[in-house]
């Protein structure tokens, strides 16, 4: 039998915890970026991620870039930035769309990054990277000899230096002329796709005026932008020669977007001040009912939702979080019924499907619940594998008594969060109950996995 490894905040708990959890967003996914294992924060929202689709899919079709939604990536951080890595994975922080003004404005940032994946610029970046990384070891042989023969250790010294600045200056002139490469690229994407290139001129001045207000002087030697100003007059022809509206449909989308995205990441009285109580529209009391809730008026979130499901009626996105706030709140029955309402408006939603798991599996479900909540989470799992999802698949299987099922699902989970051991052991379990056909090939696939893992360590 697997250990239950989820279990539902109690309301005491909640009252504790109301200031540092999101409701349909899931934190604390982590990505390591570089050999130093950086890691960073990341955001799972349908909503938002429906809303970059529909964004980046024309732009990344107009680039001849497969689109891959589980490649995009919310990076939760106030700053202003986007980036990519390997394999077209790109991010975008939260603060980029927070800041902006308009789609037009998002649209582009994005397809700046696009230019540079479609430039290759990446995969140049990481031989350059490897090039700088040869040169820095011949000018540390270098400045032993020097040091060898002149008996002077500033001799070494001044030899490291030297042939490192020269170095510097050669990998950042390579990296302003990738971003002057990205910038043309993204003002020939925006064209093809009928878009201004009106965002991307007012976003860079927003930068700008950042920049000032901080009194940050911009250097061109330790830069790896071209200066600001010189994009601006850069932008500013550009949008001279070019007659597409700025204007753009997604504009109440985008408006909704940023009044959730505002309300969970700030506290409850900033997002009152900024949307407050007397203001009606829609981002208005999306944003108010957030913070209502994170203040533990609960009532008082639920009627401002009540109010956004009599506008639209067909928003799967109000009754998600009407659905979340009865699932942390403990009223169960409410949850599911909701859930199952925004699953209707919204069938192939990976994340709703495990949202709505998640509330099946809430109070001693019955088989017929489990089932349902194996079939929706093995149907997420296809297009949105995520620990959080085979942790609630181990639940599921073991409320339906399936020992190697439960235990497959379990050592998945461990996998994904860096604990292979654990993840055998699981393997080992799942055997011995007597696993399915299919289910021996995933448990073999998953094996291979740990073995390649254990392999790598190895070779260190």
């Amino acid at each position: 039998m697997v250990e239950k490894t989820y279990q539902r905040l109690s309301f005491r708990k909640l009252k504790l915890r109301i200031g540092s959890f999101w409701l349909p967003m899931v934190f604390a996914l982590f990505l390591s970026l570089t050999p130093h294992a950086q890691e960073i924060s990341l955001i799972s929202d349908e909503e938002t991620e429906q809303l970059l689709g529909d964004i980046i899919r024309p732009l990344f079709e107009a680039a001849g870039i497969k689109y891959n939604r589980n490649e995009i990536h919310i990076v939760n951080d106030p700053s202003l930035n986007a980036f990519v890595a390997d394999g077209n994975h790109l991010f975008i922080h939260t603060g980029t769309i927070l800041n902006a003004a308009s789609p037009n404005e998002l649209a582009g940032v994005i397809a700046h990054e696009t230019g540079h994946i479609q430039g290759g610029h990446i995969l140049r970046q990481k031989l350059k990277n490897q090039s700088m990384q040869e040169v820095g070891l011949v000018s540390a042989i270098l400045a032993g000899t020097a040091a060898a023969v002149s008996g002077r250790g500033d001799v070494a010294m001044a030899a490291m230096l030297g042939s490192q600045s020269s170095m510097l200056t050669n990998y950042l002139r390579y990296r302003t002329e990738e971003e002057r490469a990205a910038d043309e690229a993204a003002l020939g994407l925006l064209a093809k796709t009928g878009q201004s290139p009106q965002g991307m001129l007012t976003f860079m001045k927003k930068i700008n005026k950042q920049n000032q207000l901080s009194g940050r002087e911009e250097s061109p030697y330790f830069r790896t932008h071209p200066v600001t100003s010189e994009r601006i007059g850069f932008f500013e022809q550009a949008l001279a020669q070019n007659n597409y509206p700025a204007e753009s449909r997604h504009q109440n989308a985008f408006e909704r977007v940023k009044a959730k995205l505002y309300a969970y990441l700030a506290a409850p009285q900033q997002t009152l001040k900024k949307y407050p109580p007397q203001e009606t529209s829609t981002p208005a009391l999306y944003a108010q009912s957030i913070a209502l809730f994170k203040q533990l008026k609960f009532a008082q979130a639920q009627g401002k939702i009540d109010q956004l499901i009599a506008r639209e009626p067909n928003n799967p996105y109000f009754y998600e979080l009407k659905a979340q706030i009865y699932l942390e709140t403990g009223k169960i029955k409410p949850a599911k019924e909701n859930y199952r309402k925004a699953l209707a408006l919204m069938p192939n939603s990976a994340l709703l499907q495990i949202s709505y798991a998640q509330s099946l599996l809430e109070d001693a479900p019955s088989a017929v619940q489990a089932a349902e909540a194996v079939n929706l989470l093995n149907k997420a799992l296809i297009s949105r594998p995520n620990a959080f999802a085979w942790m609630l698949l181990a639940r599921a299987y073991g409320e339906t008594e399936n020992a190697a099922g439960a235990n497959y699902a379990a050592a998945e989970y461990s996998y994904r969060i860096g604990q292979p051991e654990g993840a055998r052991e699981q393997l080992k379990t799942a055997r011995k109950a007597g696993p399915s056909r299919q289910l021996s090939l995933r448990i073999d696939d998953l094996d291979n996995r740990l073995k390649q893992i254990a392999e790598q360590k190895k070779a260190l």
